[in-house]
């Protein structure tokens, strides 16, 4: 048997290799210089695996093995690293995940606006410059029943400009209940530093009375605010000041009233099982001078921050400087739009809108599709897979409604061929990576986040984990 140090001799060199036939087909696909660059780290790989060879019996060396290898190199080297994957957790809202997932009936005219030229910041009317919160504002205000609207990049920015607008220099008052952290170790706090305005605590975080907010009130004080607390609940002996409480004390005090709603809901999703949800149009109505929500949570669409409320507040937000560094671009909005003109049918909206779909997809339906996948599992993967159907539970995410599980249909996973934590690296490495969940020695694939095309991806990833 050859030793390491003929294995390493017989590697073809790089100008051998650019001159094979197969070698030259790849450099019609990619540039040269990419190739010759894939070409040289991956001999380096290969060298390395040679001279680390505990059993050098067991290499497949050959120039085939190595032609192949090259192949693979540069096409993962090229590949995007921002890719699709299939959510297989359940989790509706998974930030890692990105979040809320674009109706198809809205990628059209995406693709359009993003491809071309459009009238992002122009008056077509006037033939003058524009805004580009023109496109937005009207369909919001419908929704919401506000008297004004504007979006930036998202909801904490939507905060800090509101906060920096309203109370920069002065004091908000806010619950200690409702300081939250928004993830990413972003809080609420901060971000309030960040605008320029003090915070100042009233209550105790279980209870907070509307006597707390009127004795902290003082010739400083330029806005109270309530924030949402989407993302965790306290349960027992609590209390908090209704936001129709709050709005009349600020009316009678007058000082503007601000609610950060957080996920910020279109539609009550209450009749479907969820829990029960403050709507952005409830809040509106409540009297609240200003409200901010997100708009890649419940409402379905691309990563936003929202603000809708009393006219006066939103055009000094538009002429605030930090407006320049929180706005939205061209695909943001046309993505936004598409999607918050599919509420103004209630019934197409929880049909065409990912993520209200799937919040109220009936178990009995998910099961459906479940057994779709299962009867495809079992008859292409051999006995060595062991697989069955069992019923679990998905979760909304994205810090929304966090006690809630919703019952839902997994397919369950292992085999003896390989340990459960492999299998789940072996998925989540496919062309089209698969993200599950490892529960009790198992892997599990929530079906609920899954469409019914990608259950072929799903297969085919099975069949090569074998290999």
């Amino acid at each position: 048997m050859p030793d390491k140090k003929t294995l390493l001799s017989s590697i073809p060199s790089v100008d051998e290799l650019l001159n094979n036939e197969n070698i030259k087909k790849l450099l019609e696909i990619y540039p040269r210089s990419v190739l010759v660059d894939s070409i040289r780290e991956f001999l380096q790989e290969y060298r390395n695996s040679i001279l680390h060879a505990s059993d050098i019996d067991k290499l497949v060396l050959n120039e085939n093995s190595i032609i192949d290898g090259i192949s693979l190199y540069v096409k993962k080297k090229m590949s995007n690293n921002l890719k699709n994957v299939i959510n297989g957790t359940g989790v509706v809202l998974h930030t890692n995940l990105g979040r809320a997932c674009i109706s198809s009936s809205v990628i059209g005219d995406l693709v359009k606006i993003s491809s071309r030229y459009s009238n992002l910041e122009m008056d077509l009317d006037k033939g003058i410059r524009g805004s580009r919160y023109d496109h937005v504002e009207d369909i919001l205000c419908h929704l919401t029943n506000a008297e004004a609207a504007m979006v930036v990049n998202n909801n904490a920015a939507a905060v800090m400009l509101v906060l920096s607008t309203m109370a920069k220099c002065g004091e908000v008052i806010v619950s200690r209940g409702q300081l939250v952290e928004i993830g990413g170790s972003f809080r609420i706090p901060d971000v309030m530093a960040q605008s320029g305005a003090k915070l100042v605590e009233v209550g105790t975080t279980n209870k907070t009375h509307l006597w707390d907010y009127e004795k902290a009130i003082n010739e400083n004080t330029k806005a109270l605010m309530k924030v949402h607390t989407s993302n965790y609940r306290i349960f027992g002996f609590t209390e908090e000041v209704a936001s129709e409480e709050l709005v009349s004390l600020g009316r009678e005090k007058g000082i503007p009233v601000i609610e950060d709603l957080g996920s910020g809901m279109l539609l009550d999703l209450s009749k479907y099982g969820l829990p029960y949800e403050p709507t952005v149009q409830e809040a509106v109505a409540s009297g609240m001078d200003v409200v901010t929500f997100s708009g890649d949570k419940m409402l379905g669409g691309p990563q936003a921050g929202i603000i809708v409320g009393k006219r006066e507040y939103i055009e000094a937000m538009k002429r605030n400087p930090l407006t320049r560094a929180f706005r939205v671009d061209k695909m943001t909005l046309a993505a936004l739009e598409g999607t918050l003109k599919l509420y103004l049918d209630k019934d197409r909206a929880l049909k065409e809108i990912p993520v209200l779909k799937m919040l109220t997809e009936d178990n009995k339906d998910i099961r459906k599709r479940a057994e779709k996948l299962y009867n495809r599992l079992i008859s292409s993967l051999p006995d060595s897979f062991f697989i069955s159907m069992e019923d679990d539970y998905s979760e909304v995410g994205g810090g929304s409604m966090p006690m809630h599980r919703m019952p839902t249909t997994v397919i369950s996973l292992y085999s003896d061929r390989f340990t459960v934590n492999q299998l789940e690296k072996k998925l989540r490495s496919n062309e089209i990576p698969i993200i599950t969940r490892i529960n009790k020695d198992k892997v599990l694939i929530d079906i609920r986040t899954i469409w019914e095309d990608e259950f072929n991806v799903i297969e085919e990833a099975l069949i090569r984990a074998l290999k």
